[in-house]
């Protein structure tokens, strides 16, 4: 595969990522696109604030074509974390319609760009990075992100897949589900009770 093939590959693998990402939102109340759904507060809106952030960083500054916009500060201790919550003044699609400005600005960076041509992270302790390991990174952060948007989905309404049409799509019903749990939790069970020491023969 030559580079200009690999690079494509990156990006279109980048896209699917990005647009399953914000599949997670479709048909949710504003409530549950922003509440926070574990202990740390991750919350669906968040992680697309959070990916917006962060993408015009890497396709943006590192490459010497910082976005347009504000940005929070990573290395500013007043707006620790403002990136991964959304607050009751920030609109669905005002963060939403943000991502997509960033993709645009992002995209335009990796058509300009050959995937050996380097920019400067800062965060990285200044170190210059090739496109292509910005892009790996980039991928990797935003599957990461996606994963998790799948598991706070699941968890509100039972949705799955990378899309509207797949998470509409009819599987299994409840019932099913139920039963698959019982007969996971069972056998998470038995193995917890199966490594458990013999205090029989412990004693002997």
């Amino acid at each position: 595969m030559d580079a200009d093939a690999a690079k494509a590959n990156l990006h279109t693998y980048l896209q699917h990522e990005r647009e399953a990402v914000l599949a997670k939102l479709d048909g949710l109340s504003e409530h549950d696109v922003r509440r926070p759904l574990t202990v740390t507060g991750t919350n669906l809106l968040g992680l697309v604030k959070h990916l917006a952030t962060w993408e015009a960083r890497y396709l943006g500054e590192v490459f010497g074509r910082p976005f347009p916009e504000a940005l929070p500060r990573w290395d500013d201790e007043a707006e620790q974390y403002a990136d991964s919550w959304v607050t009751e003044h920030e609109s669905r699609a005002d963060v939403v319609d943000r991502y997509r400005r960033v993709w645009a600005h992002g995209d335009a960076t990796v058509e300009a760009l050959d995937l050996d041509s380097t920019g400067r992270v800062e965060w990285w302790g200044d170190a210059e990075v090739p496109l292509f390991n910005v892009l790996t990174h980039l991928l990797a952060e935003t599957s990461r992100h996606a994963g998790h948007a799948d598991i706070l989905r699941e968890g509100l309404d039972g949705a799955v897949g990378t899309d509207a049409e797949a998470m509409a799509a009819d599987g299994p019903d409840a019932a099913f589900w139920a039963r698959r749990r019982e007969e996971i939790e069972a056998a998470a069970r038995a193995a917890d009770v199966a490594s458990r020491p013999n205090p029989r023969l412990s004693n002997r």
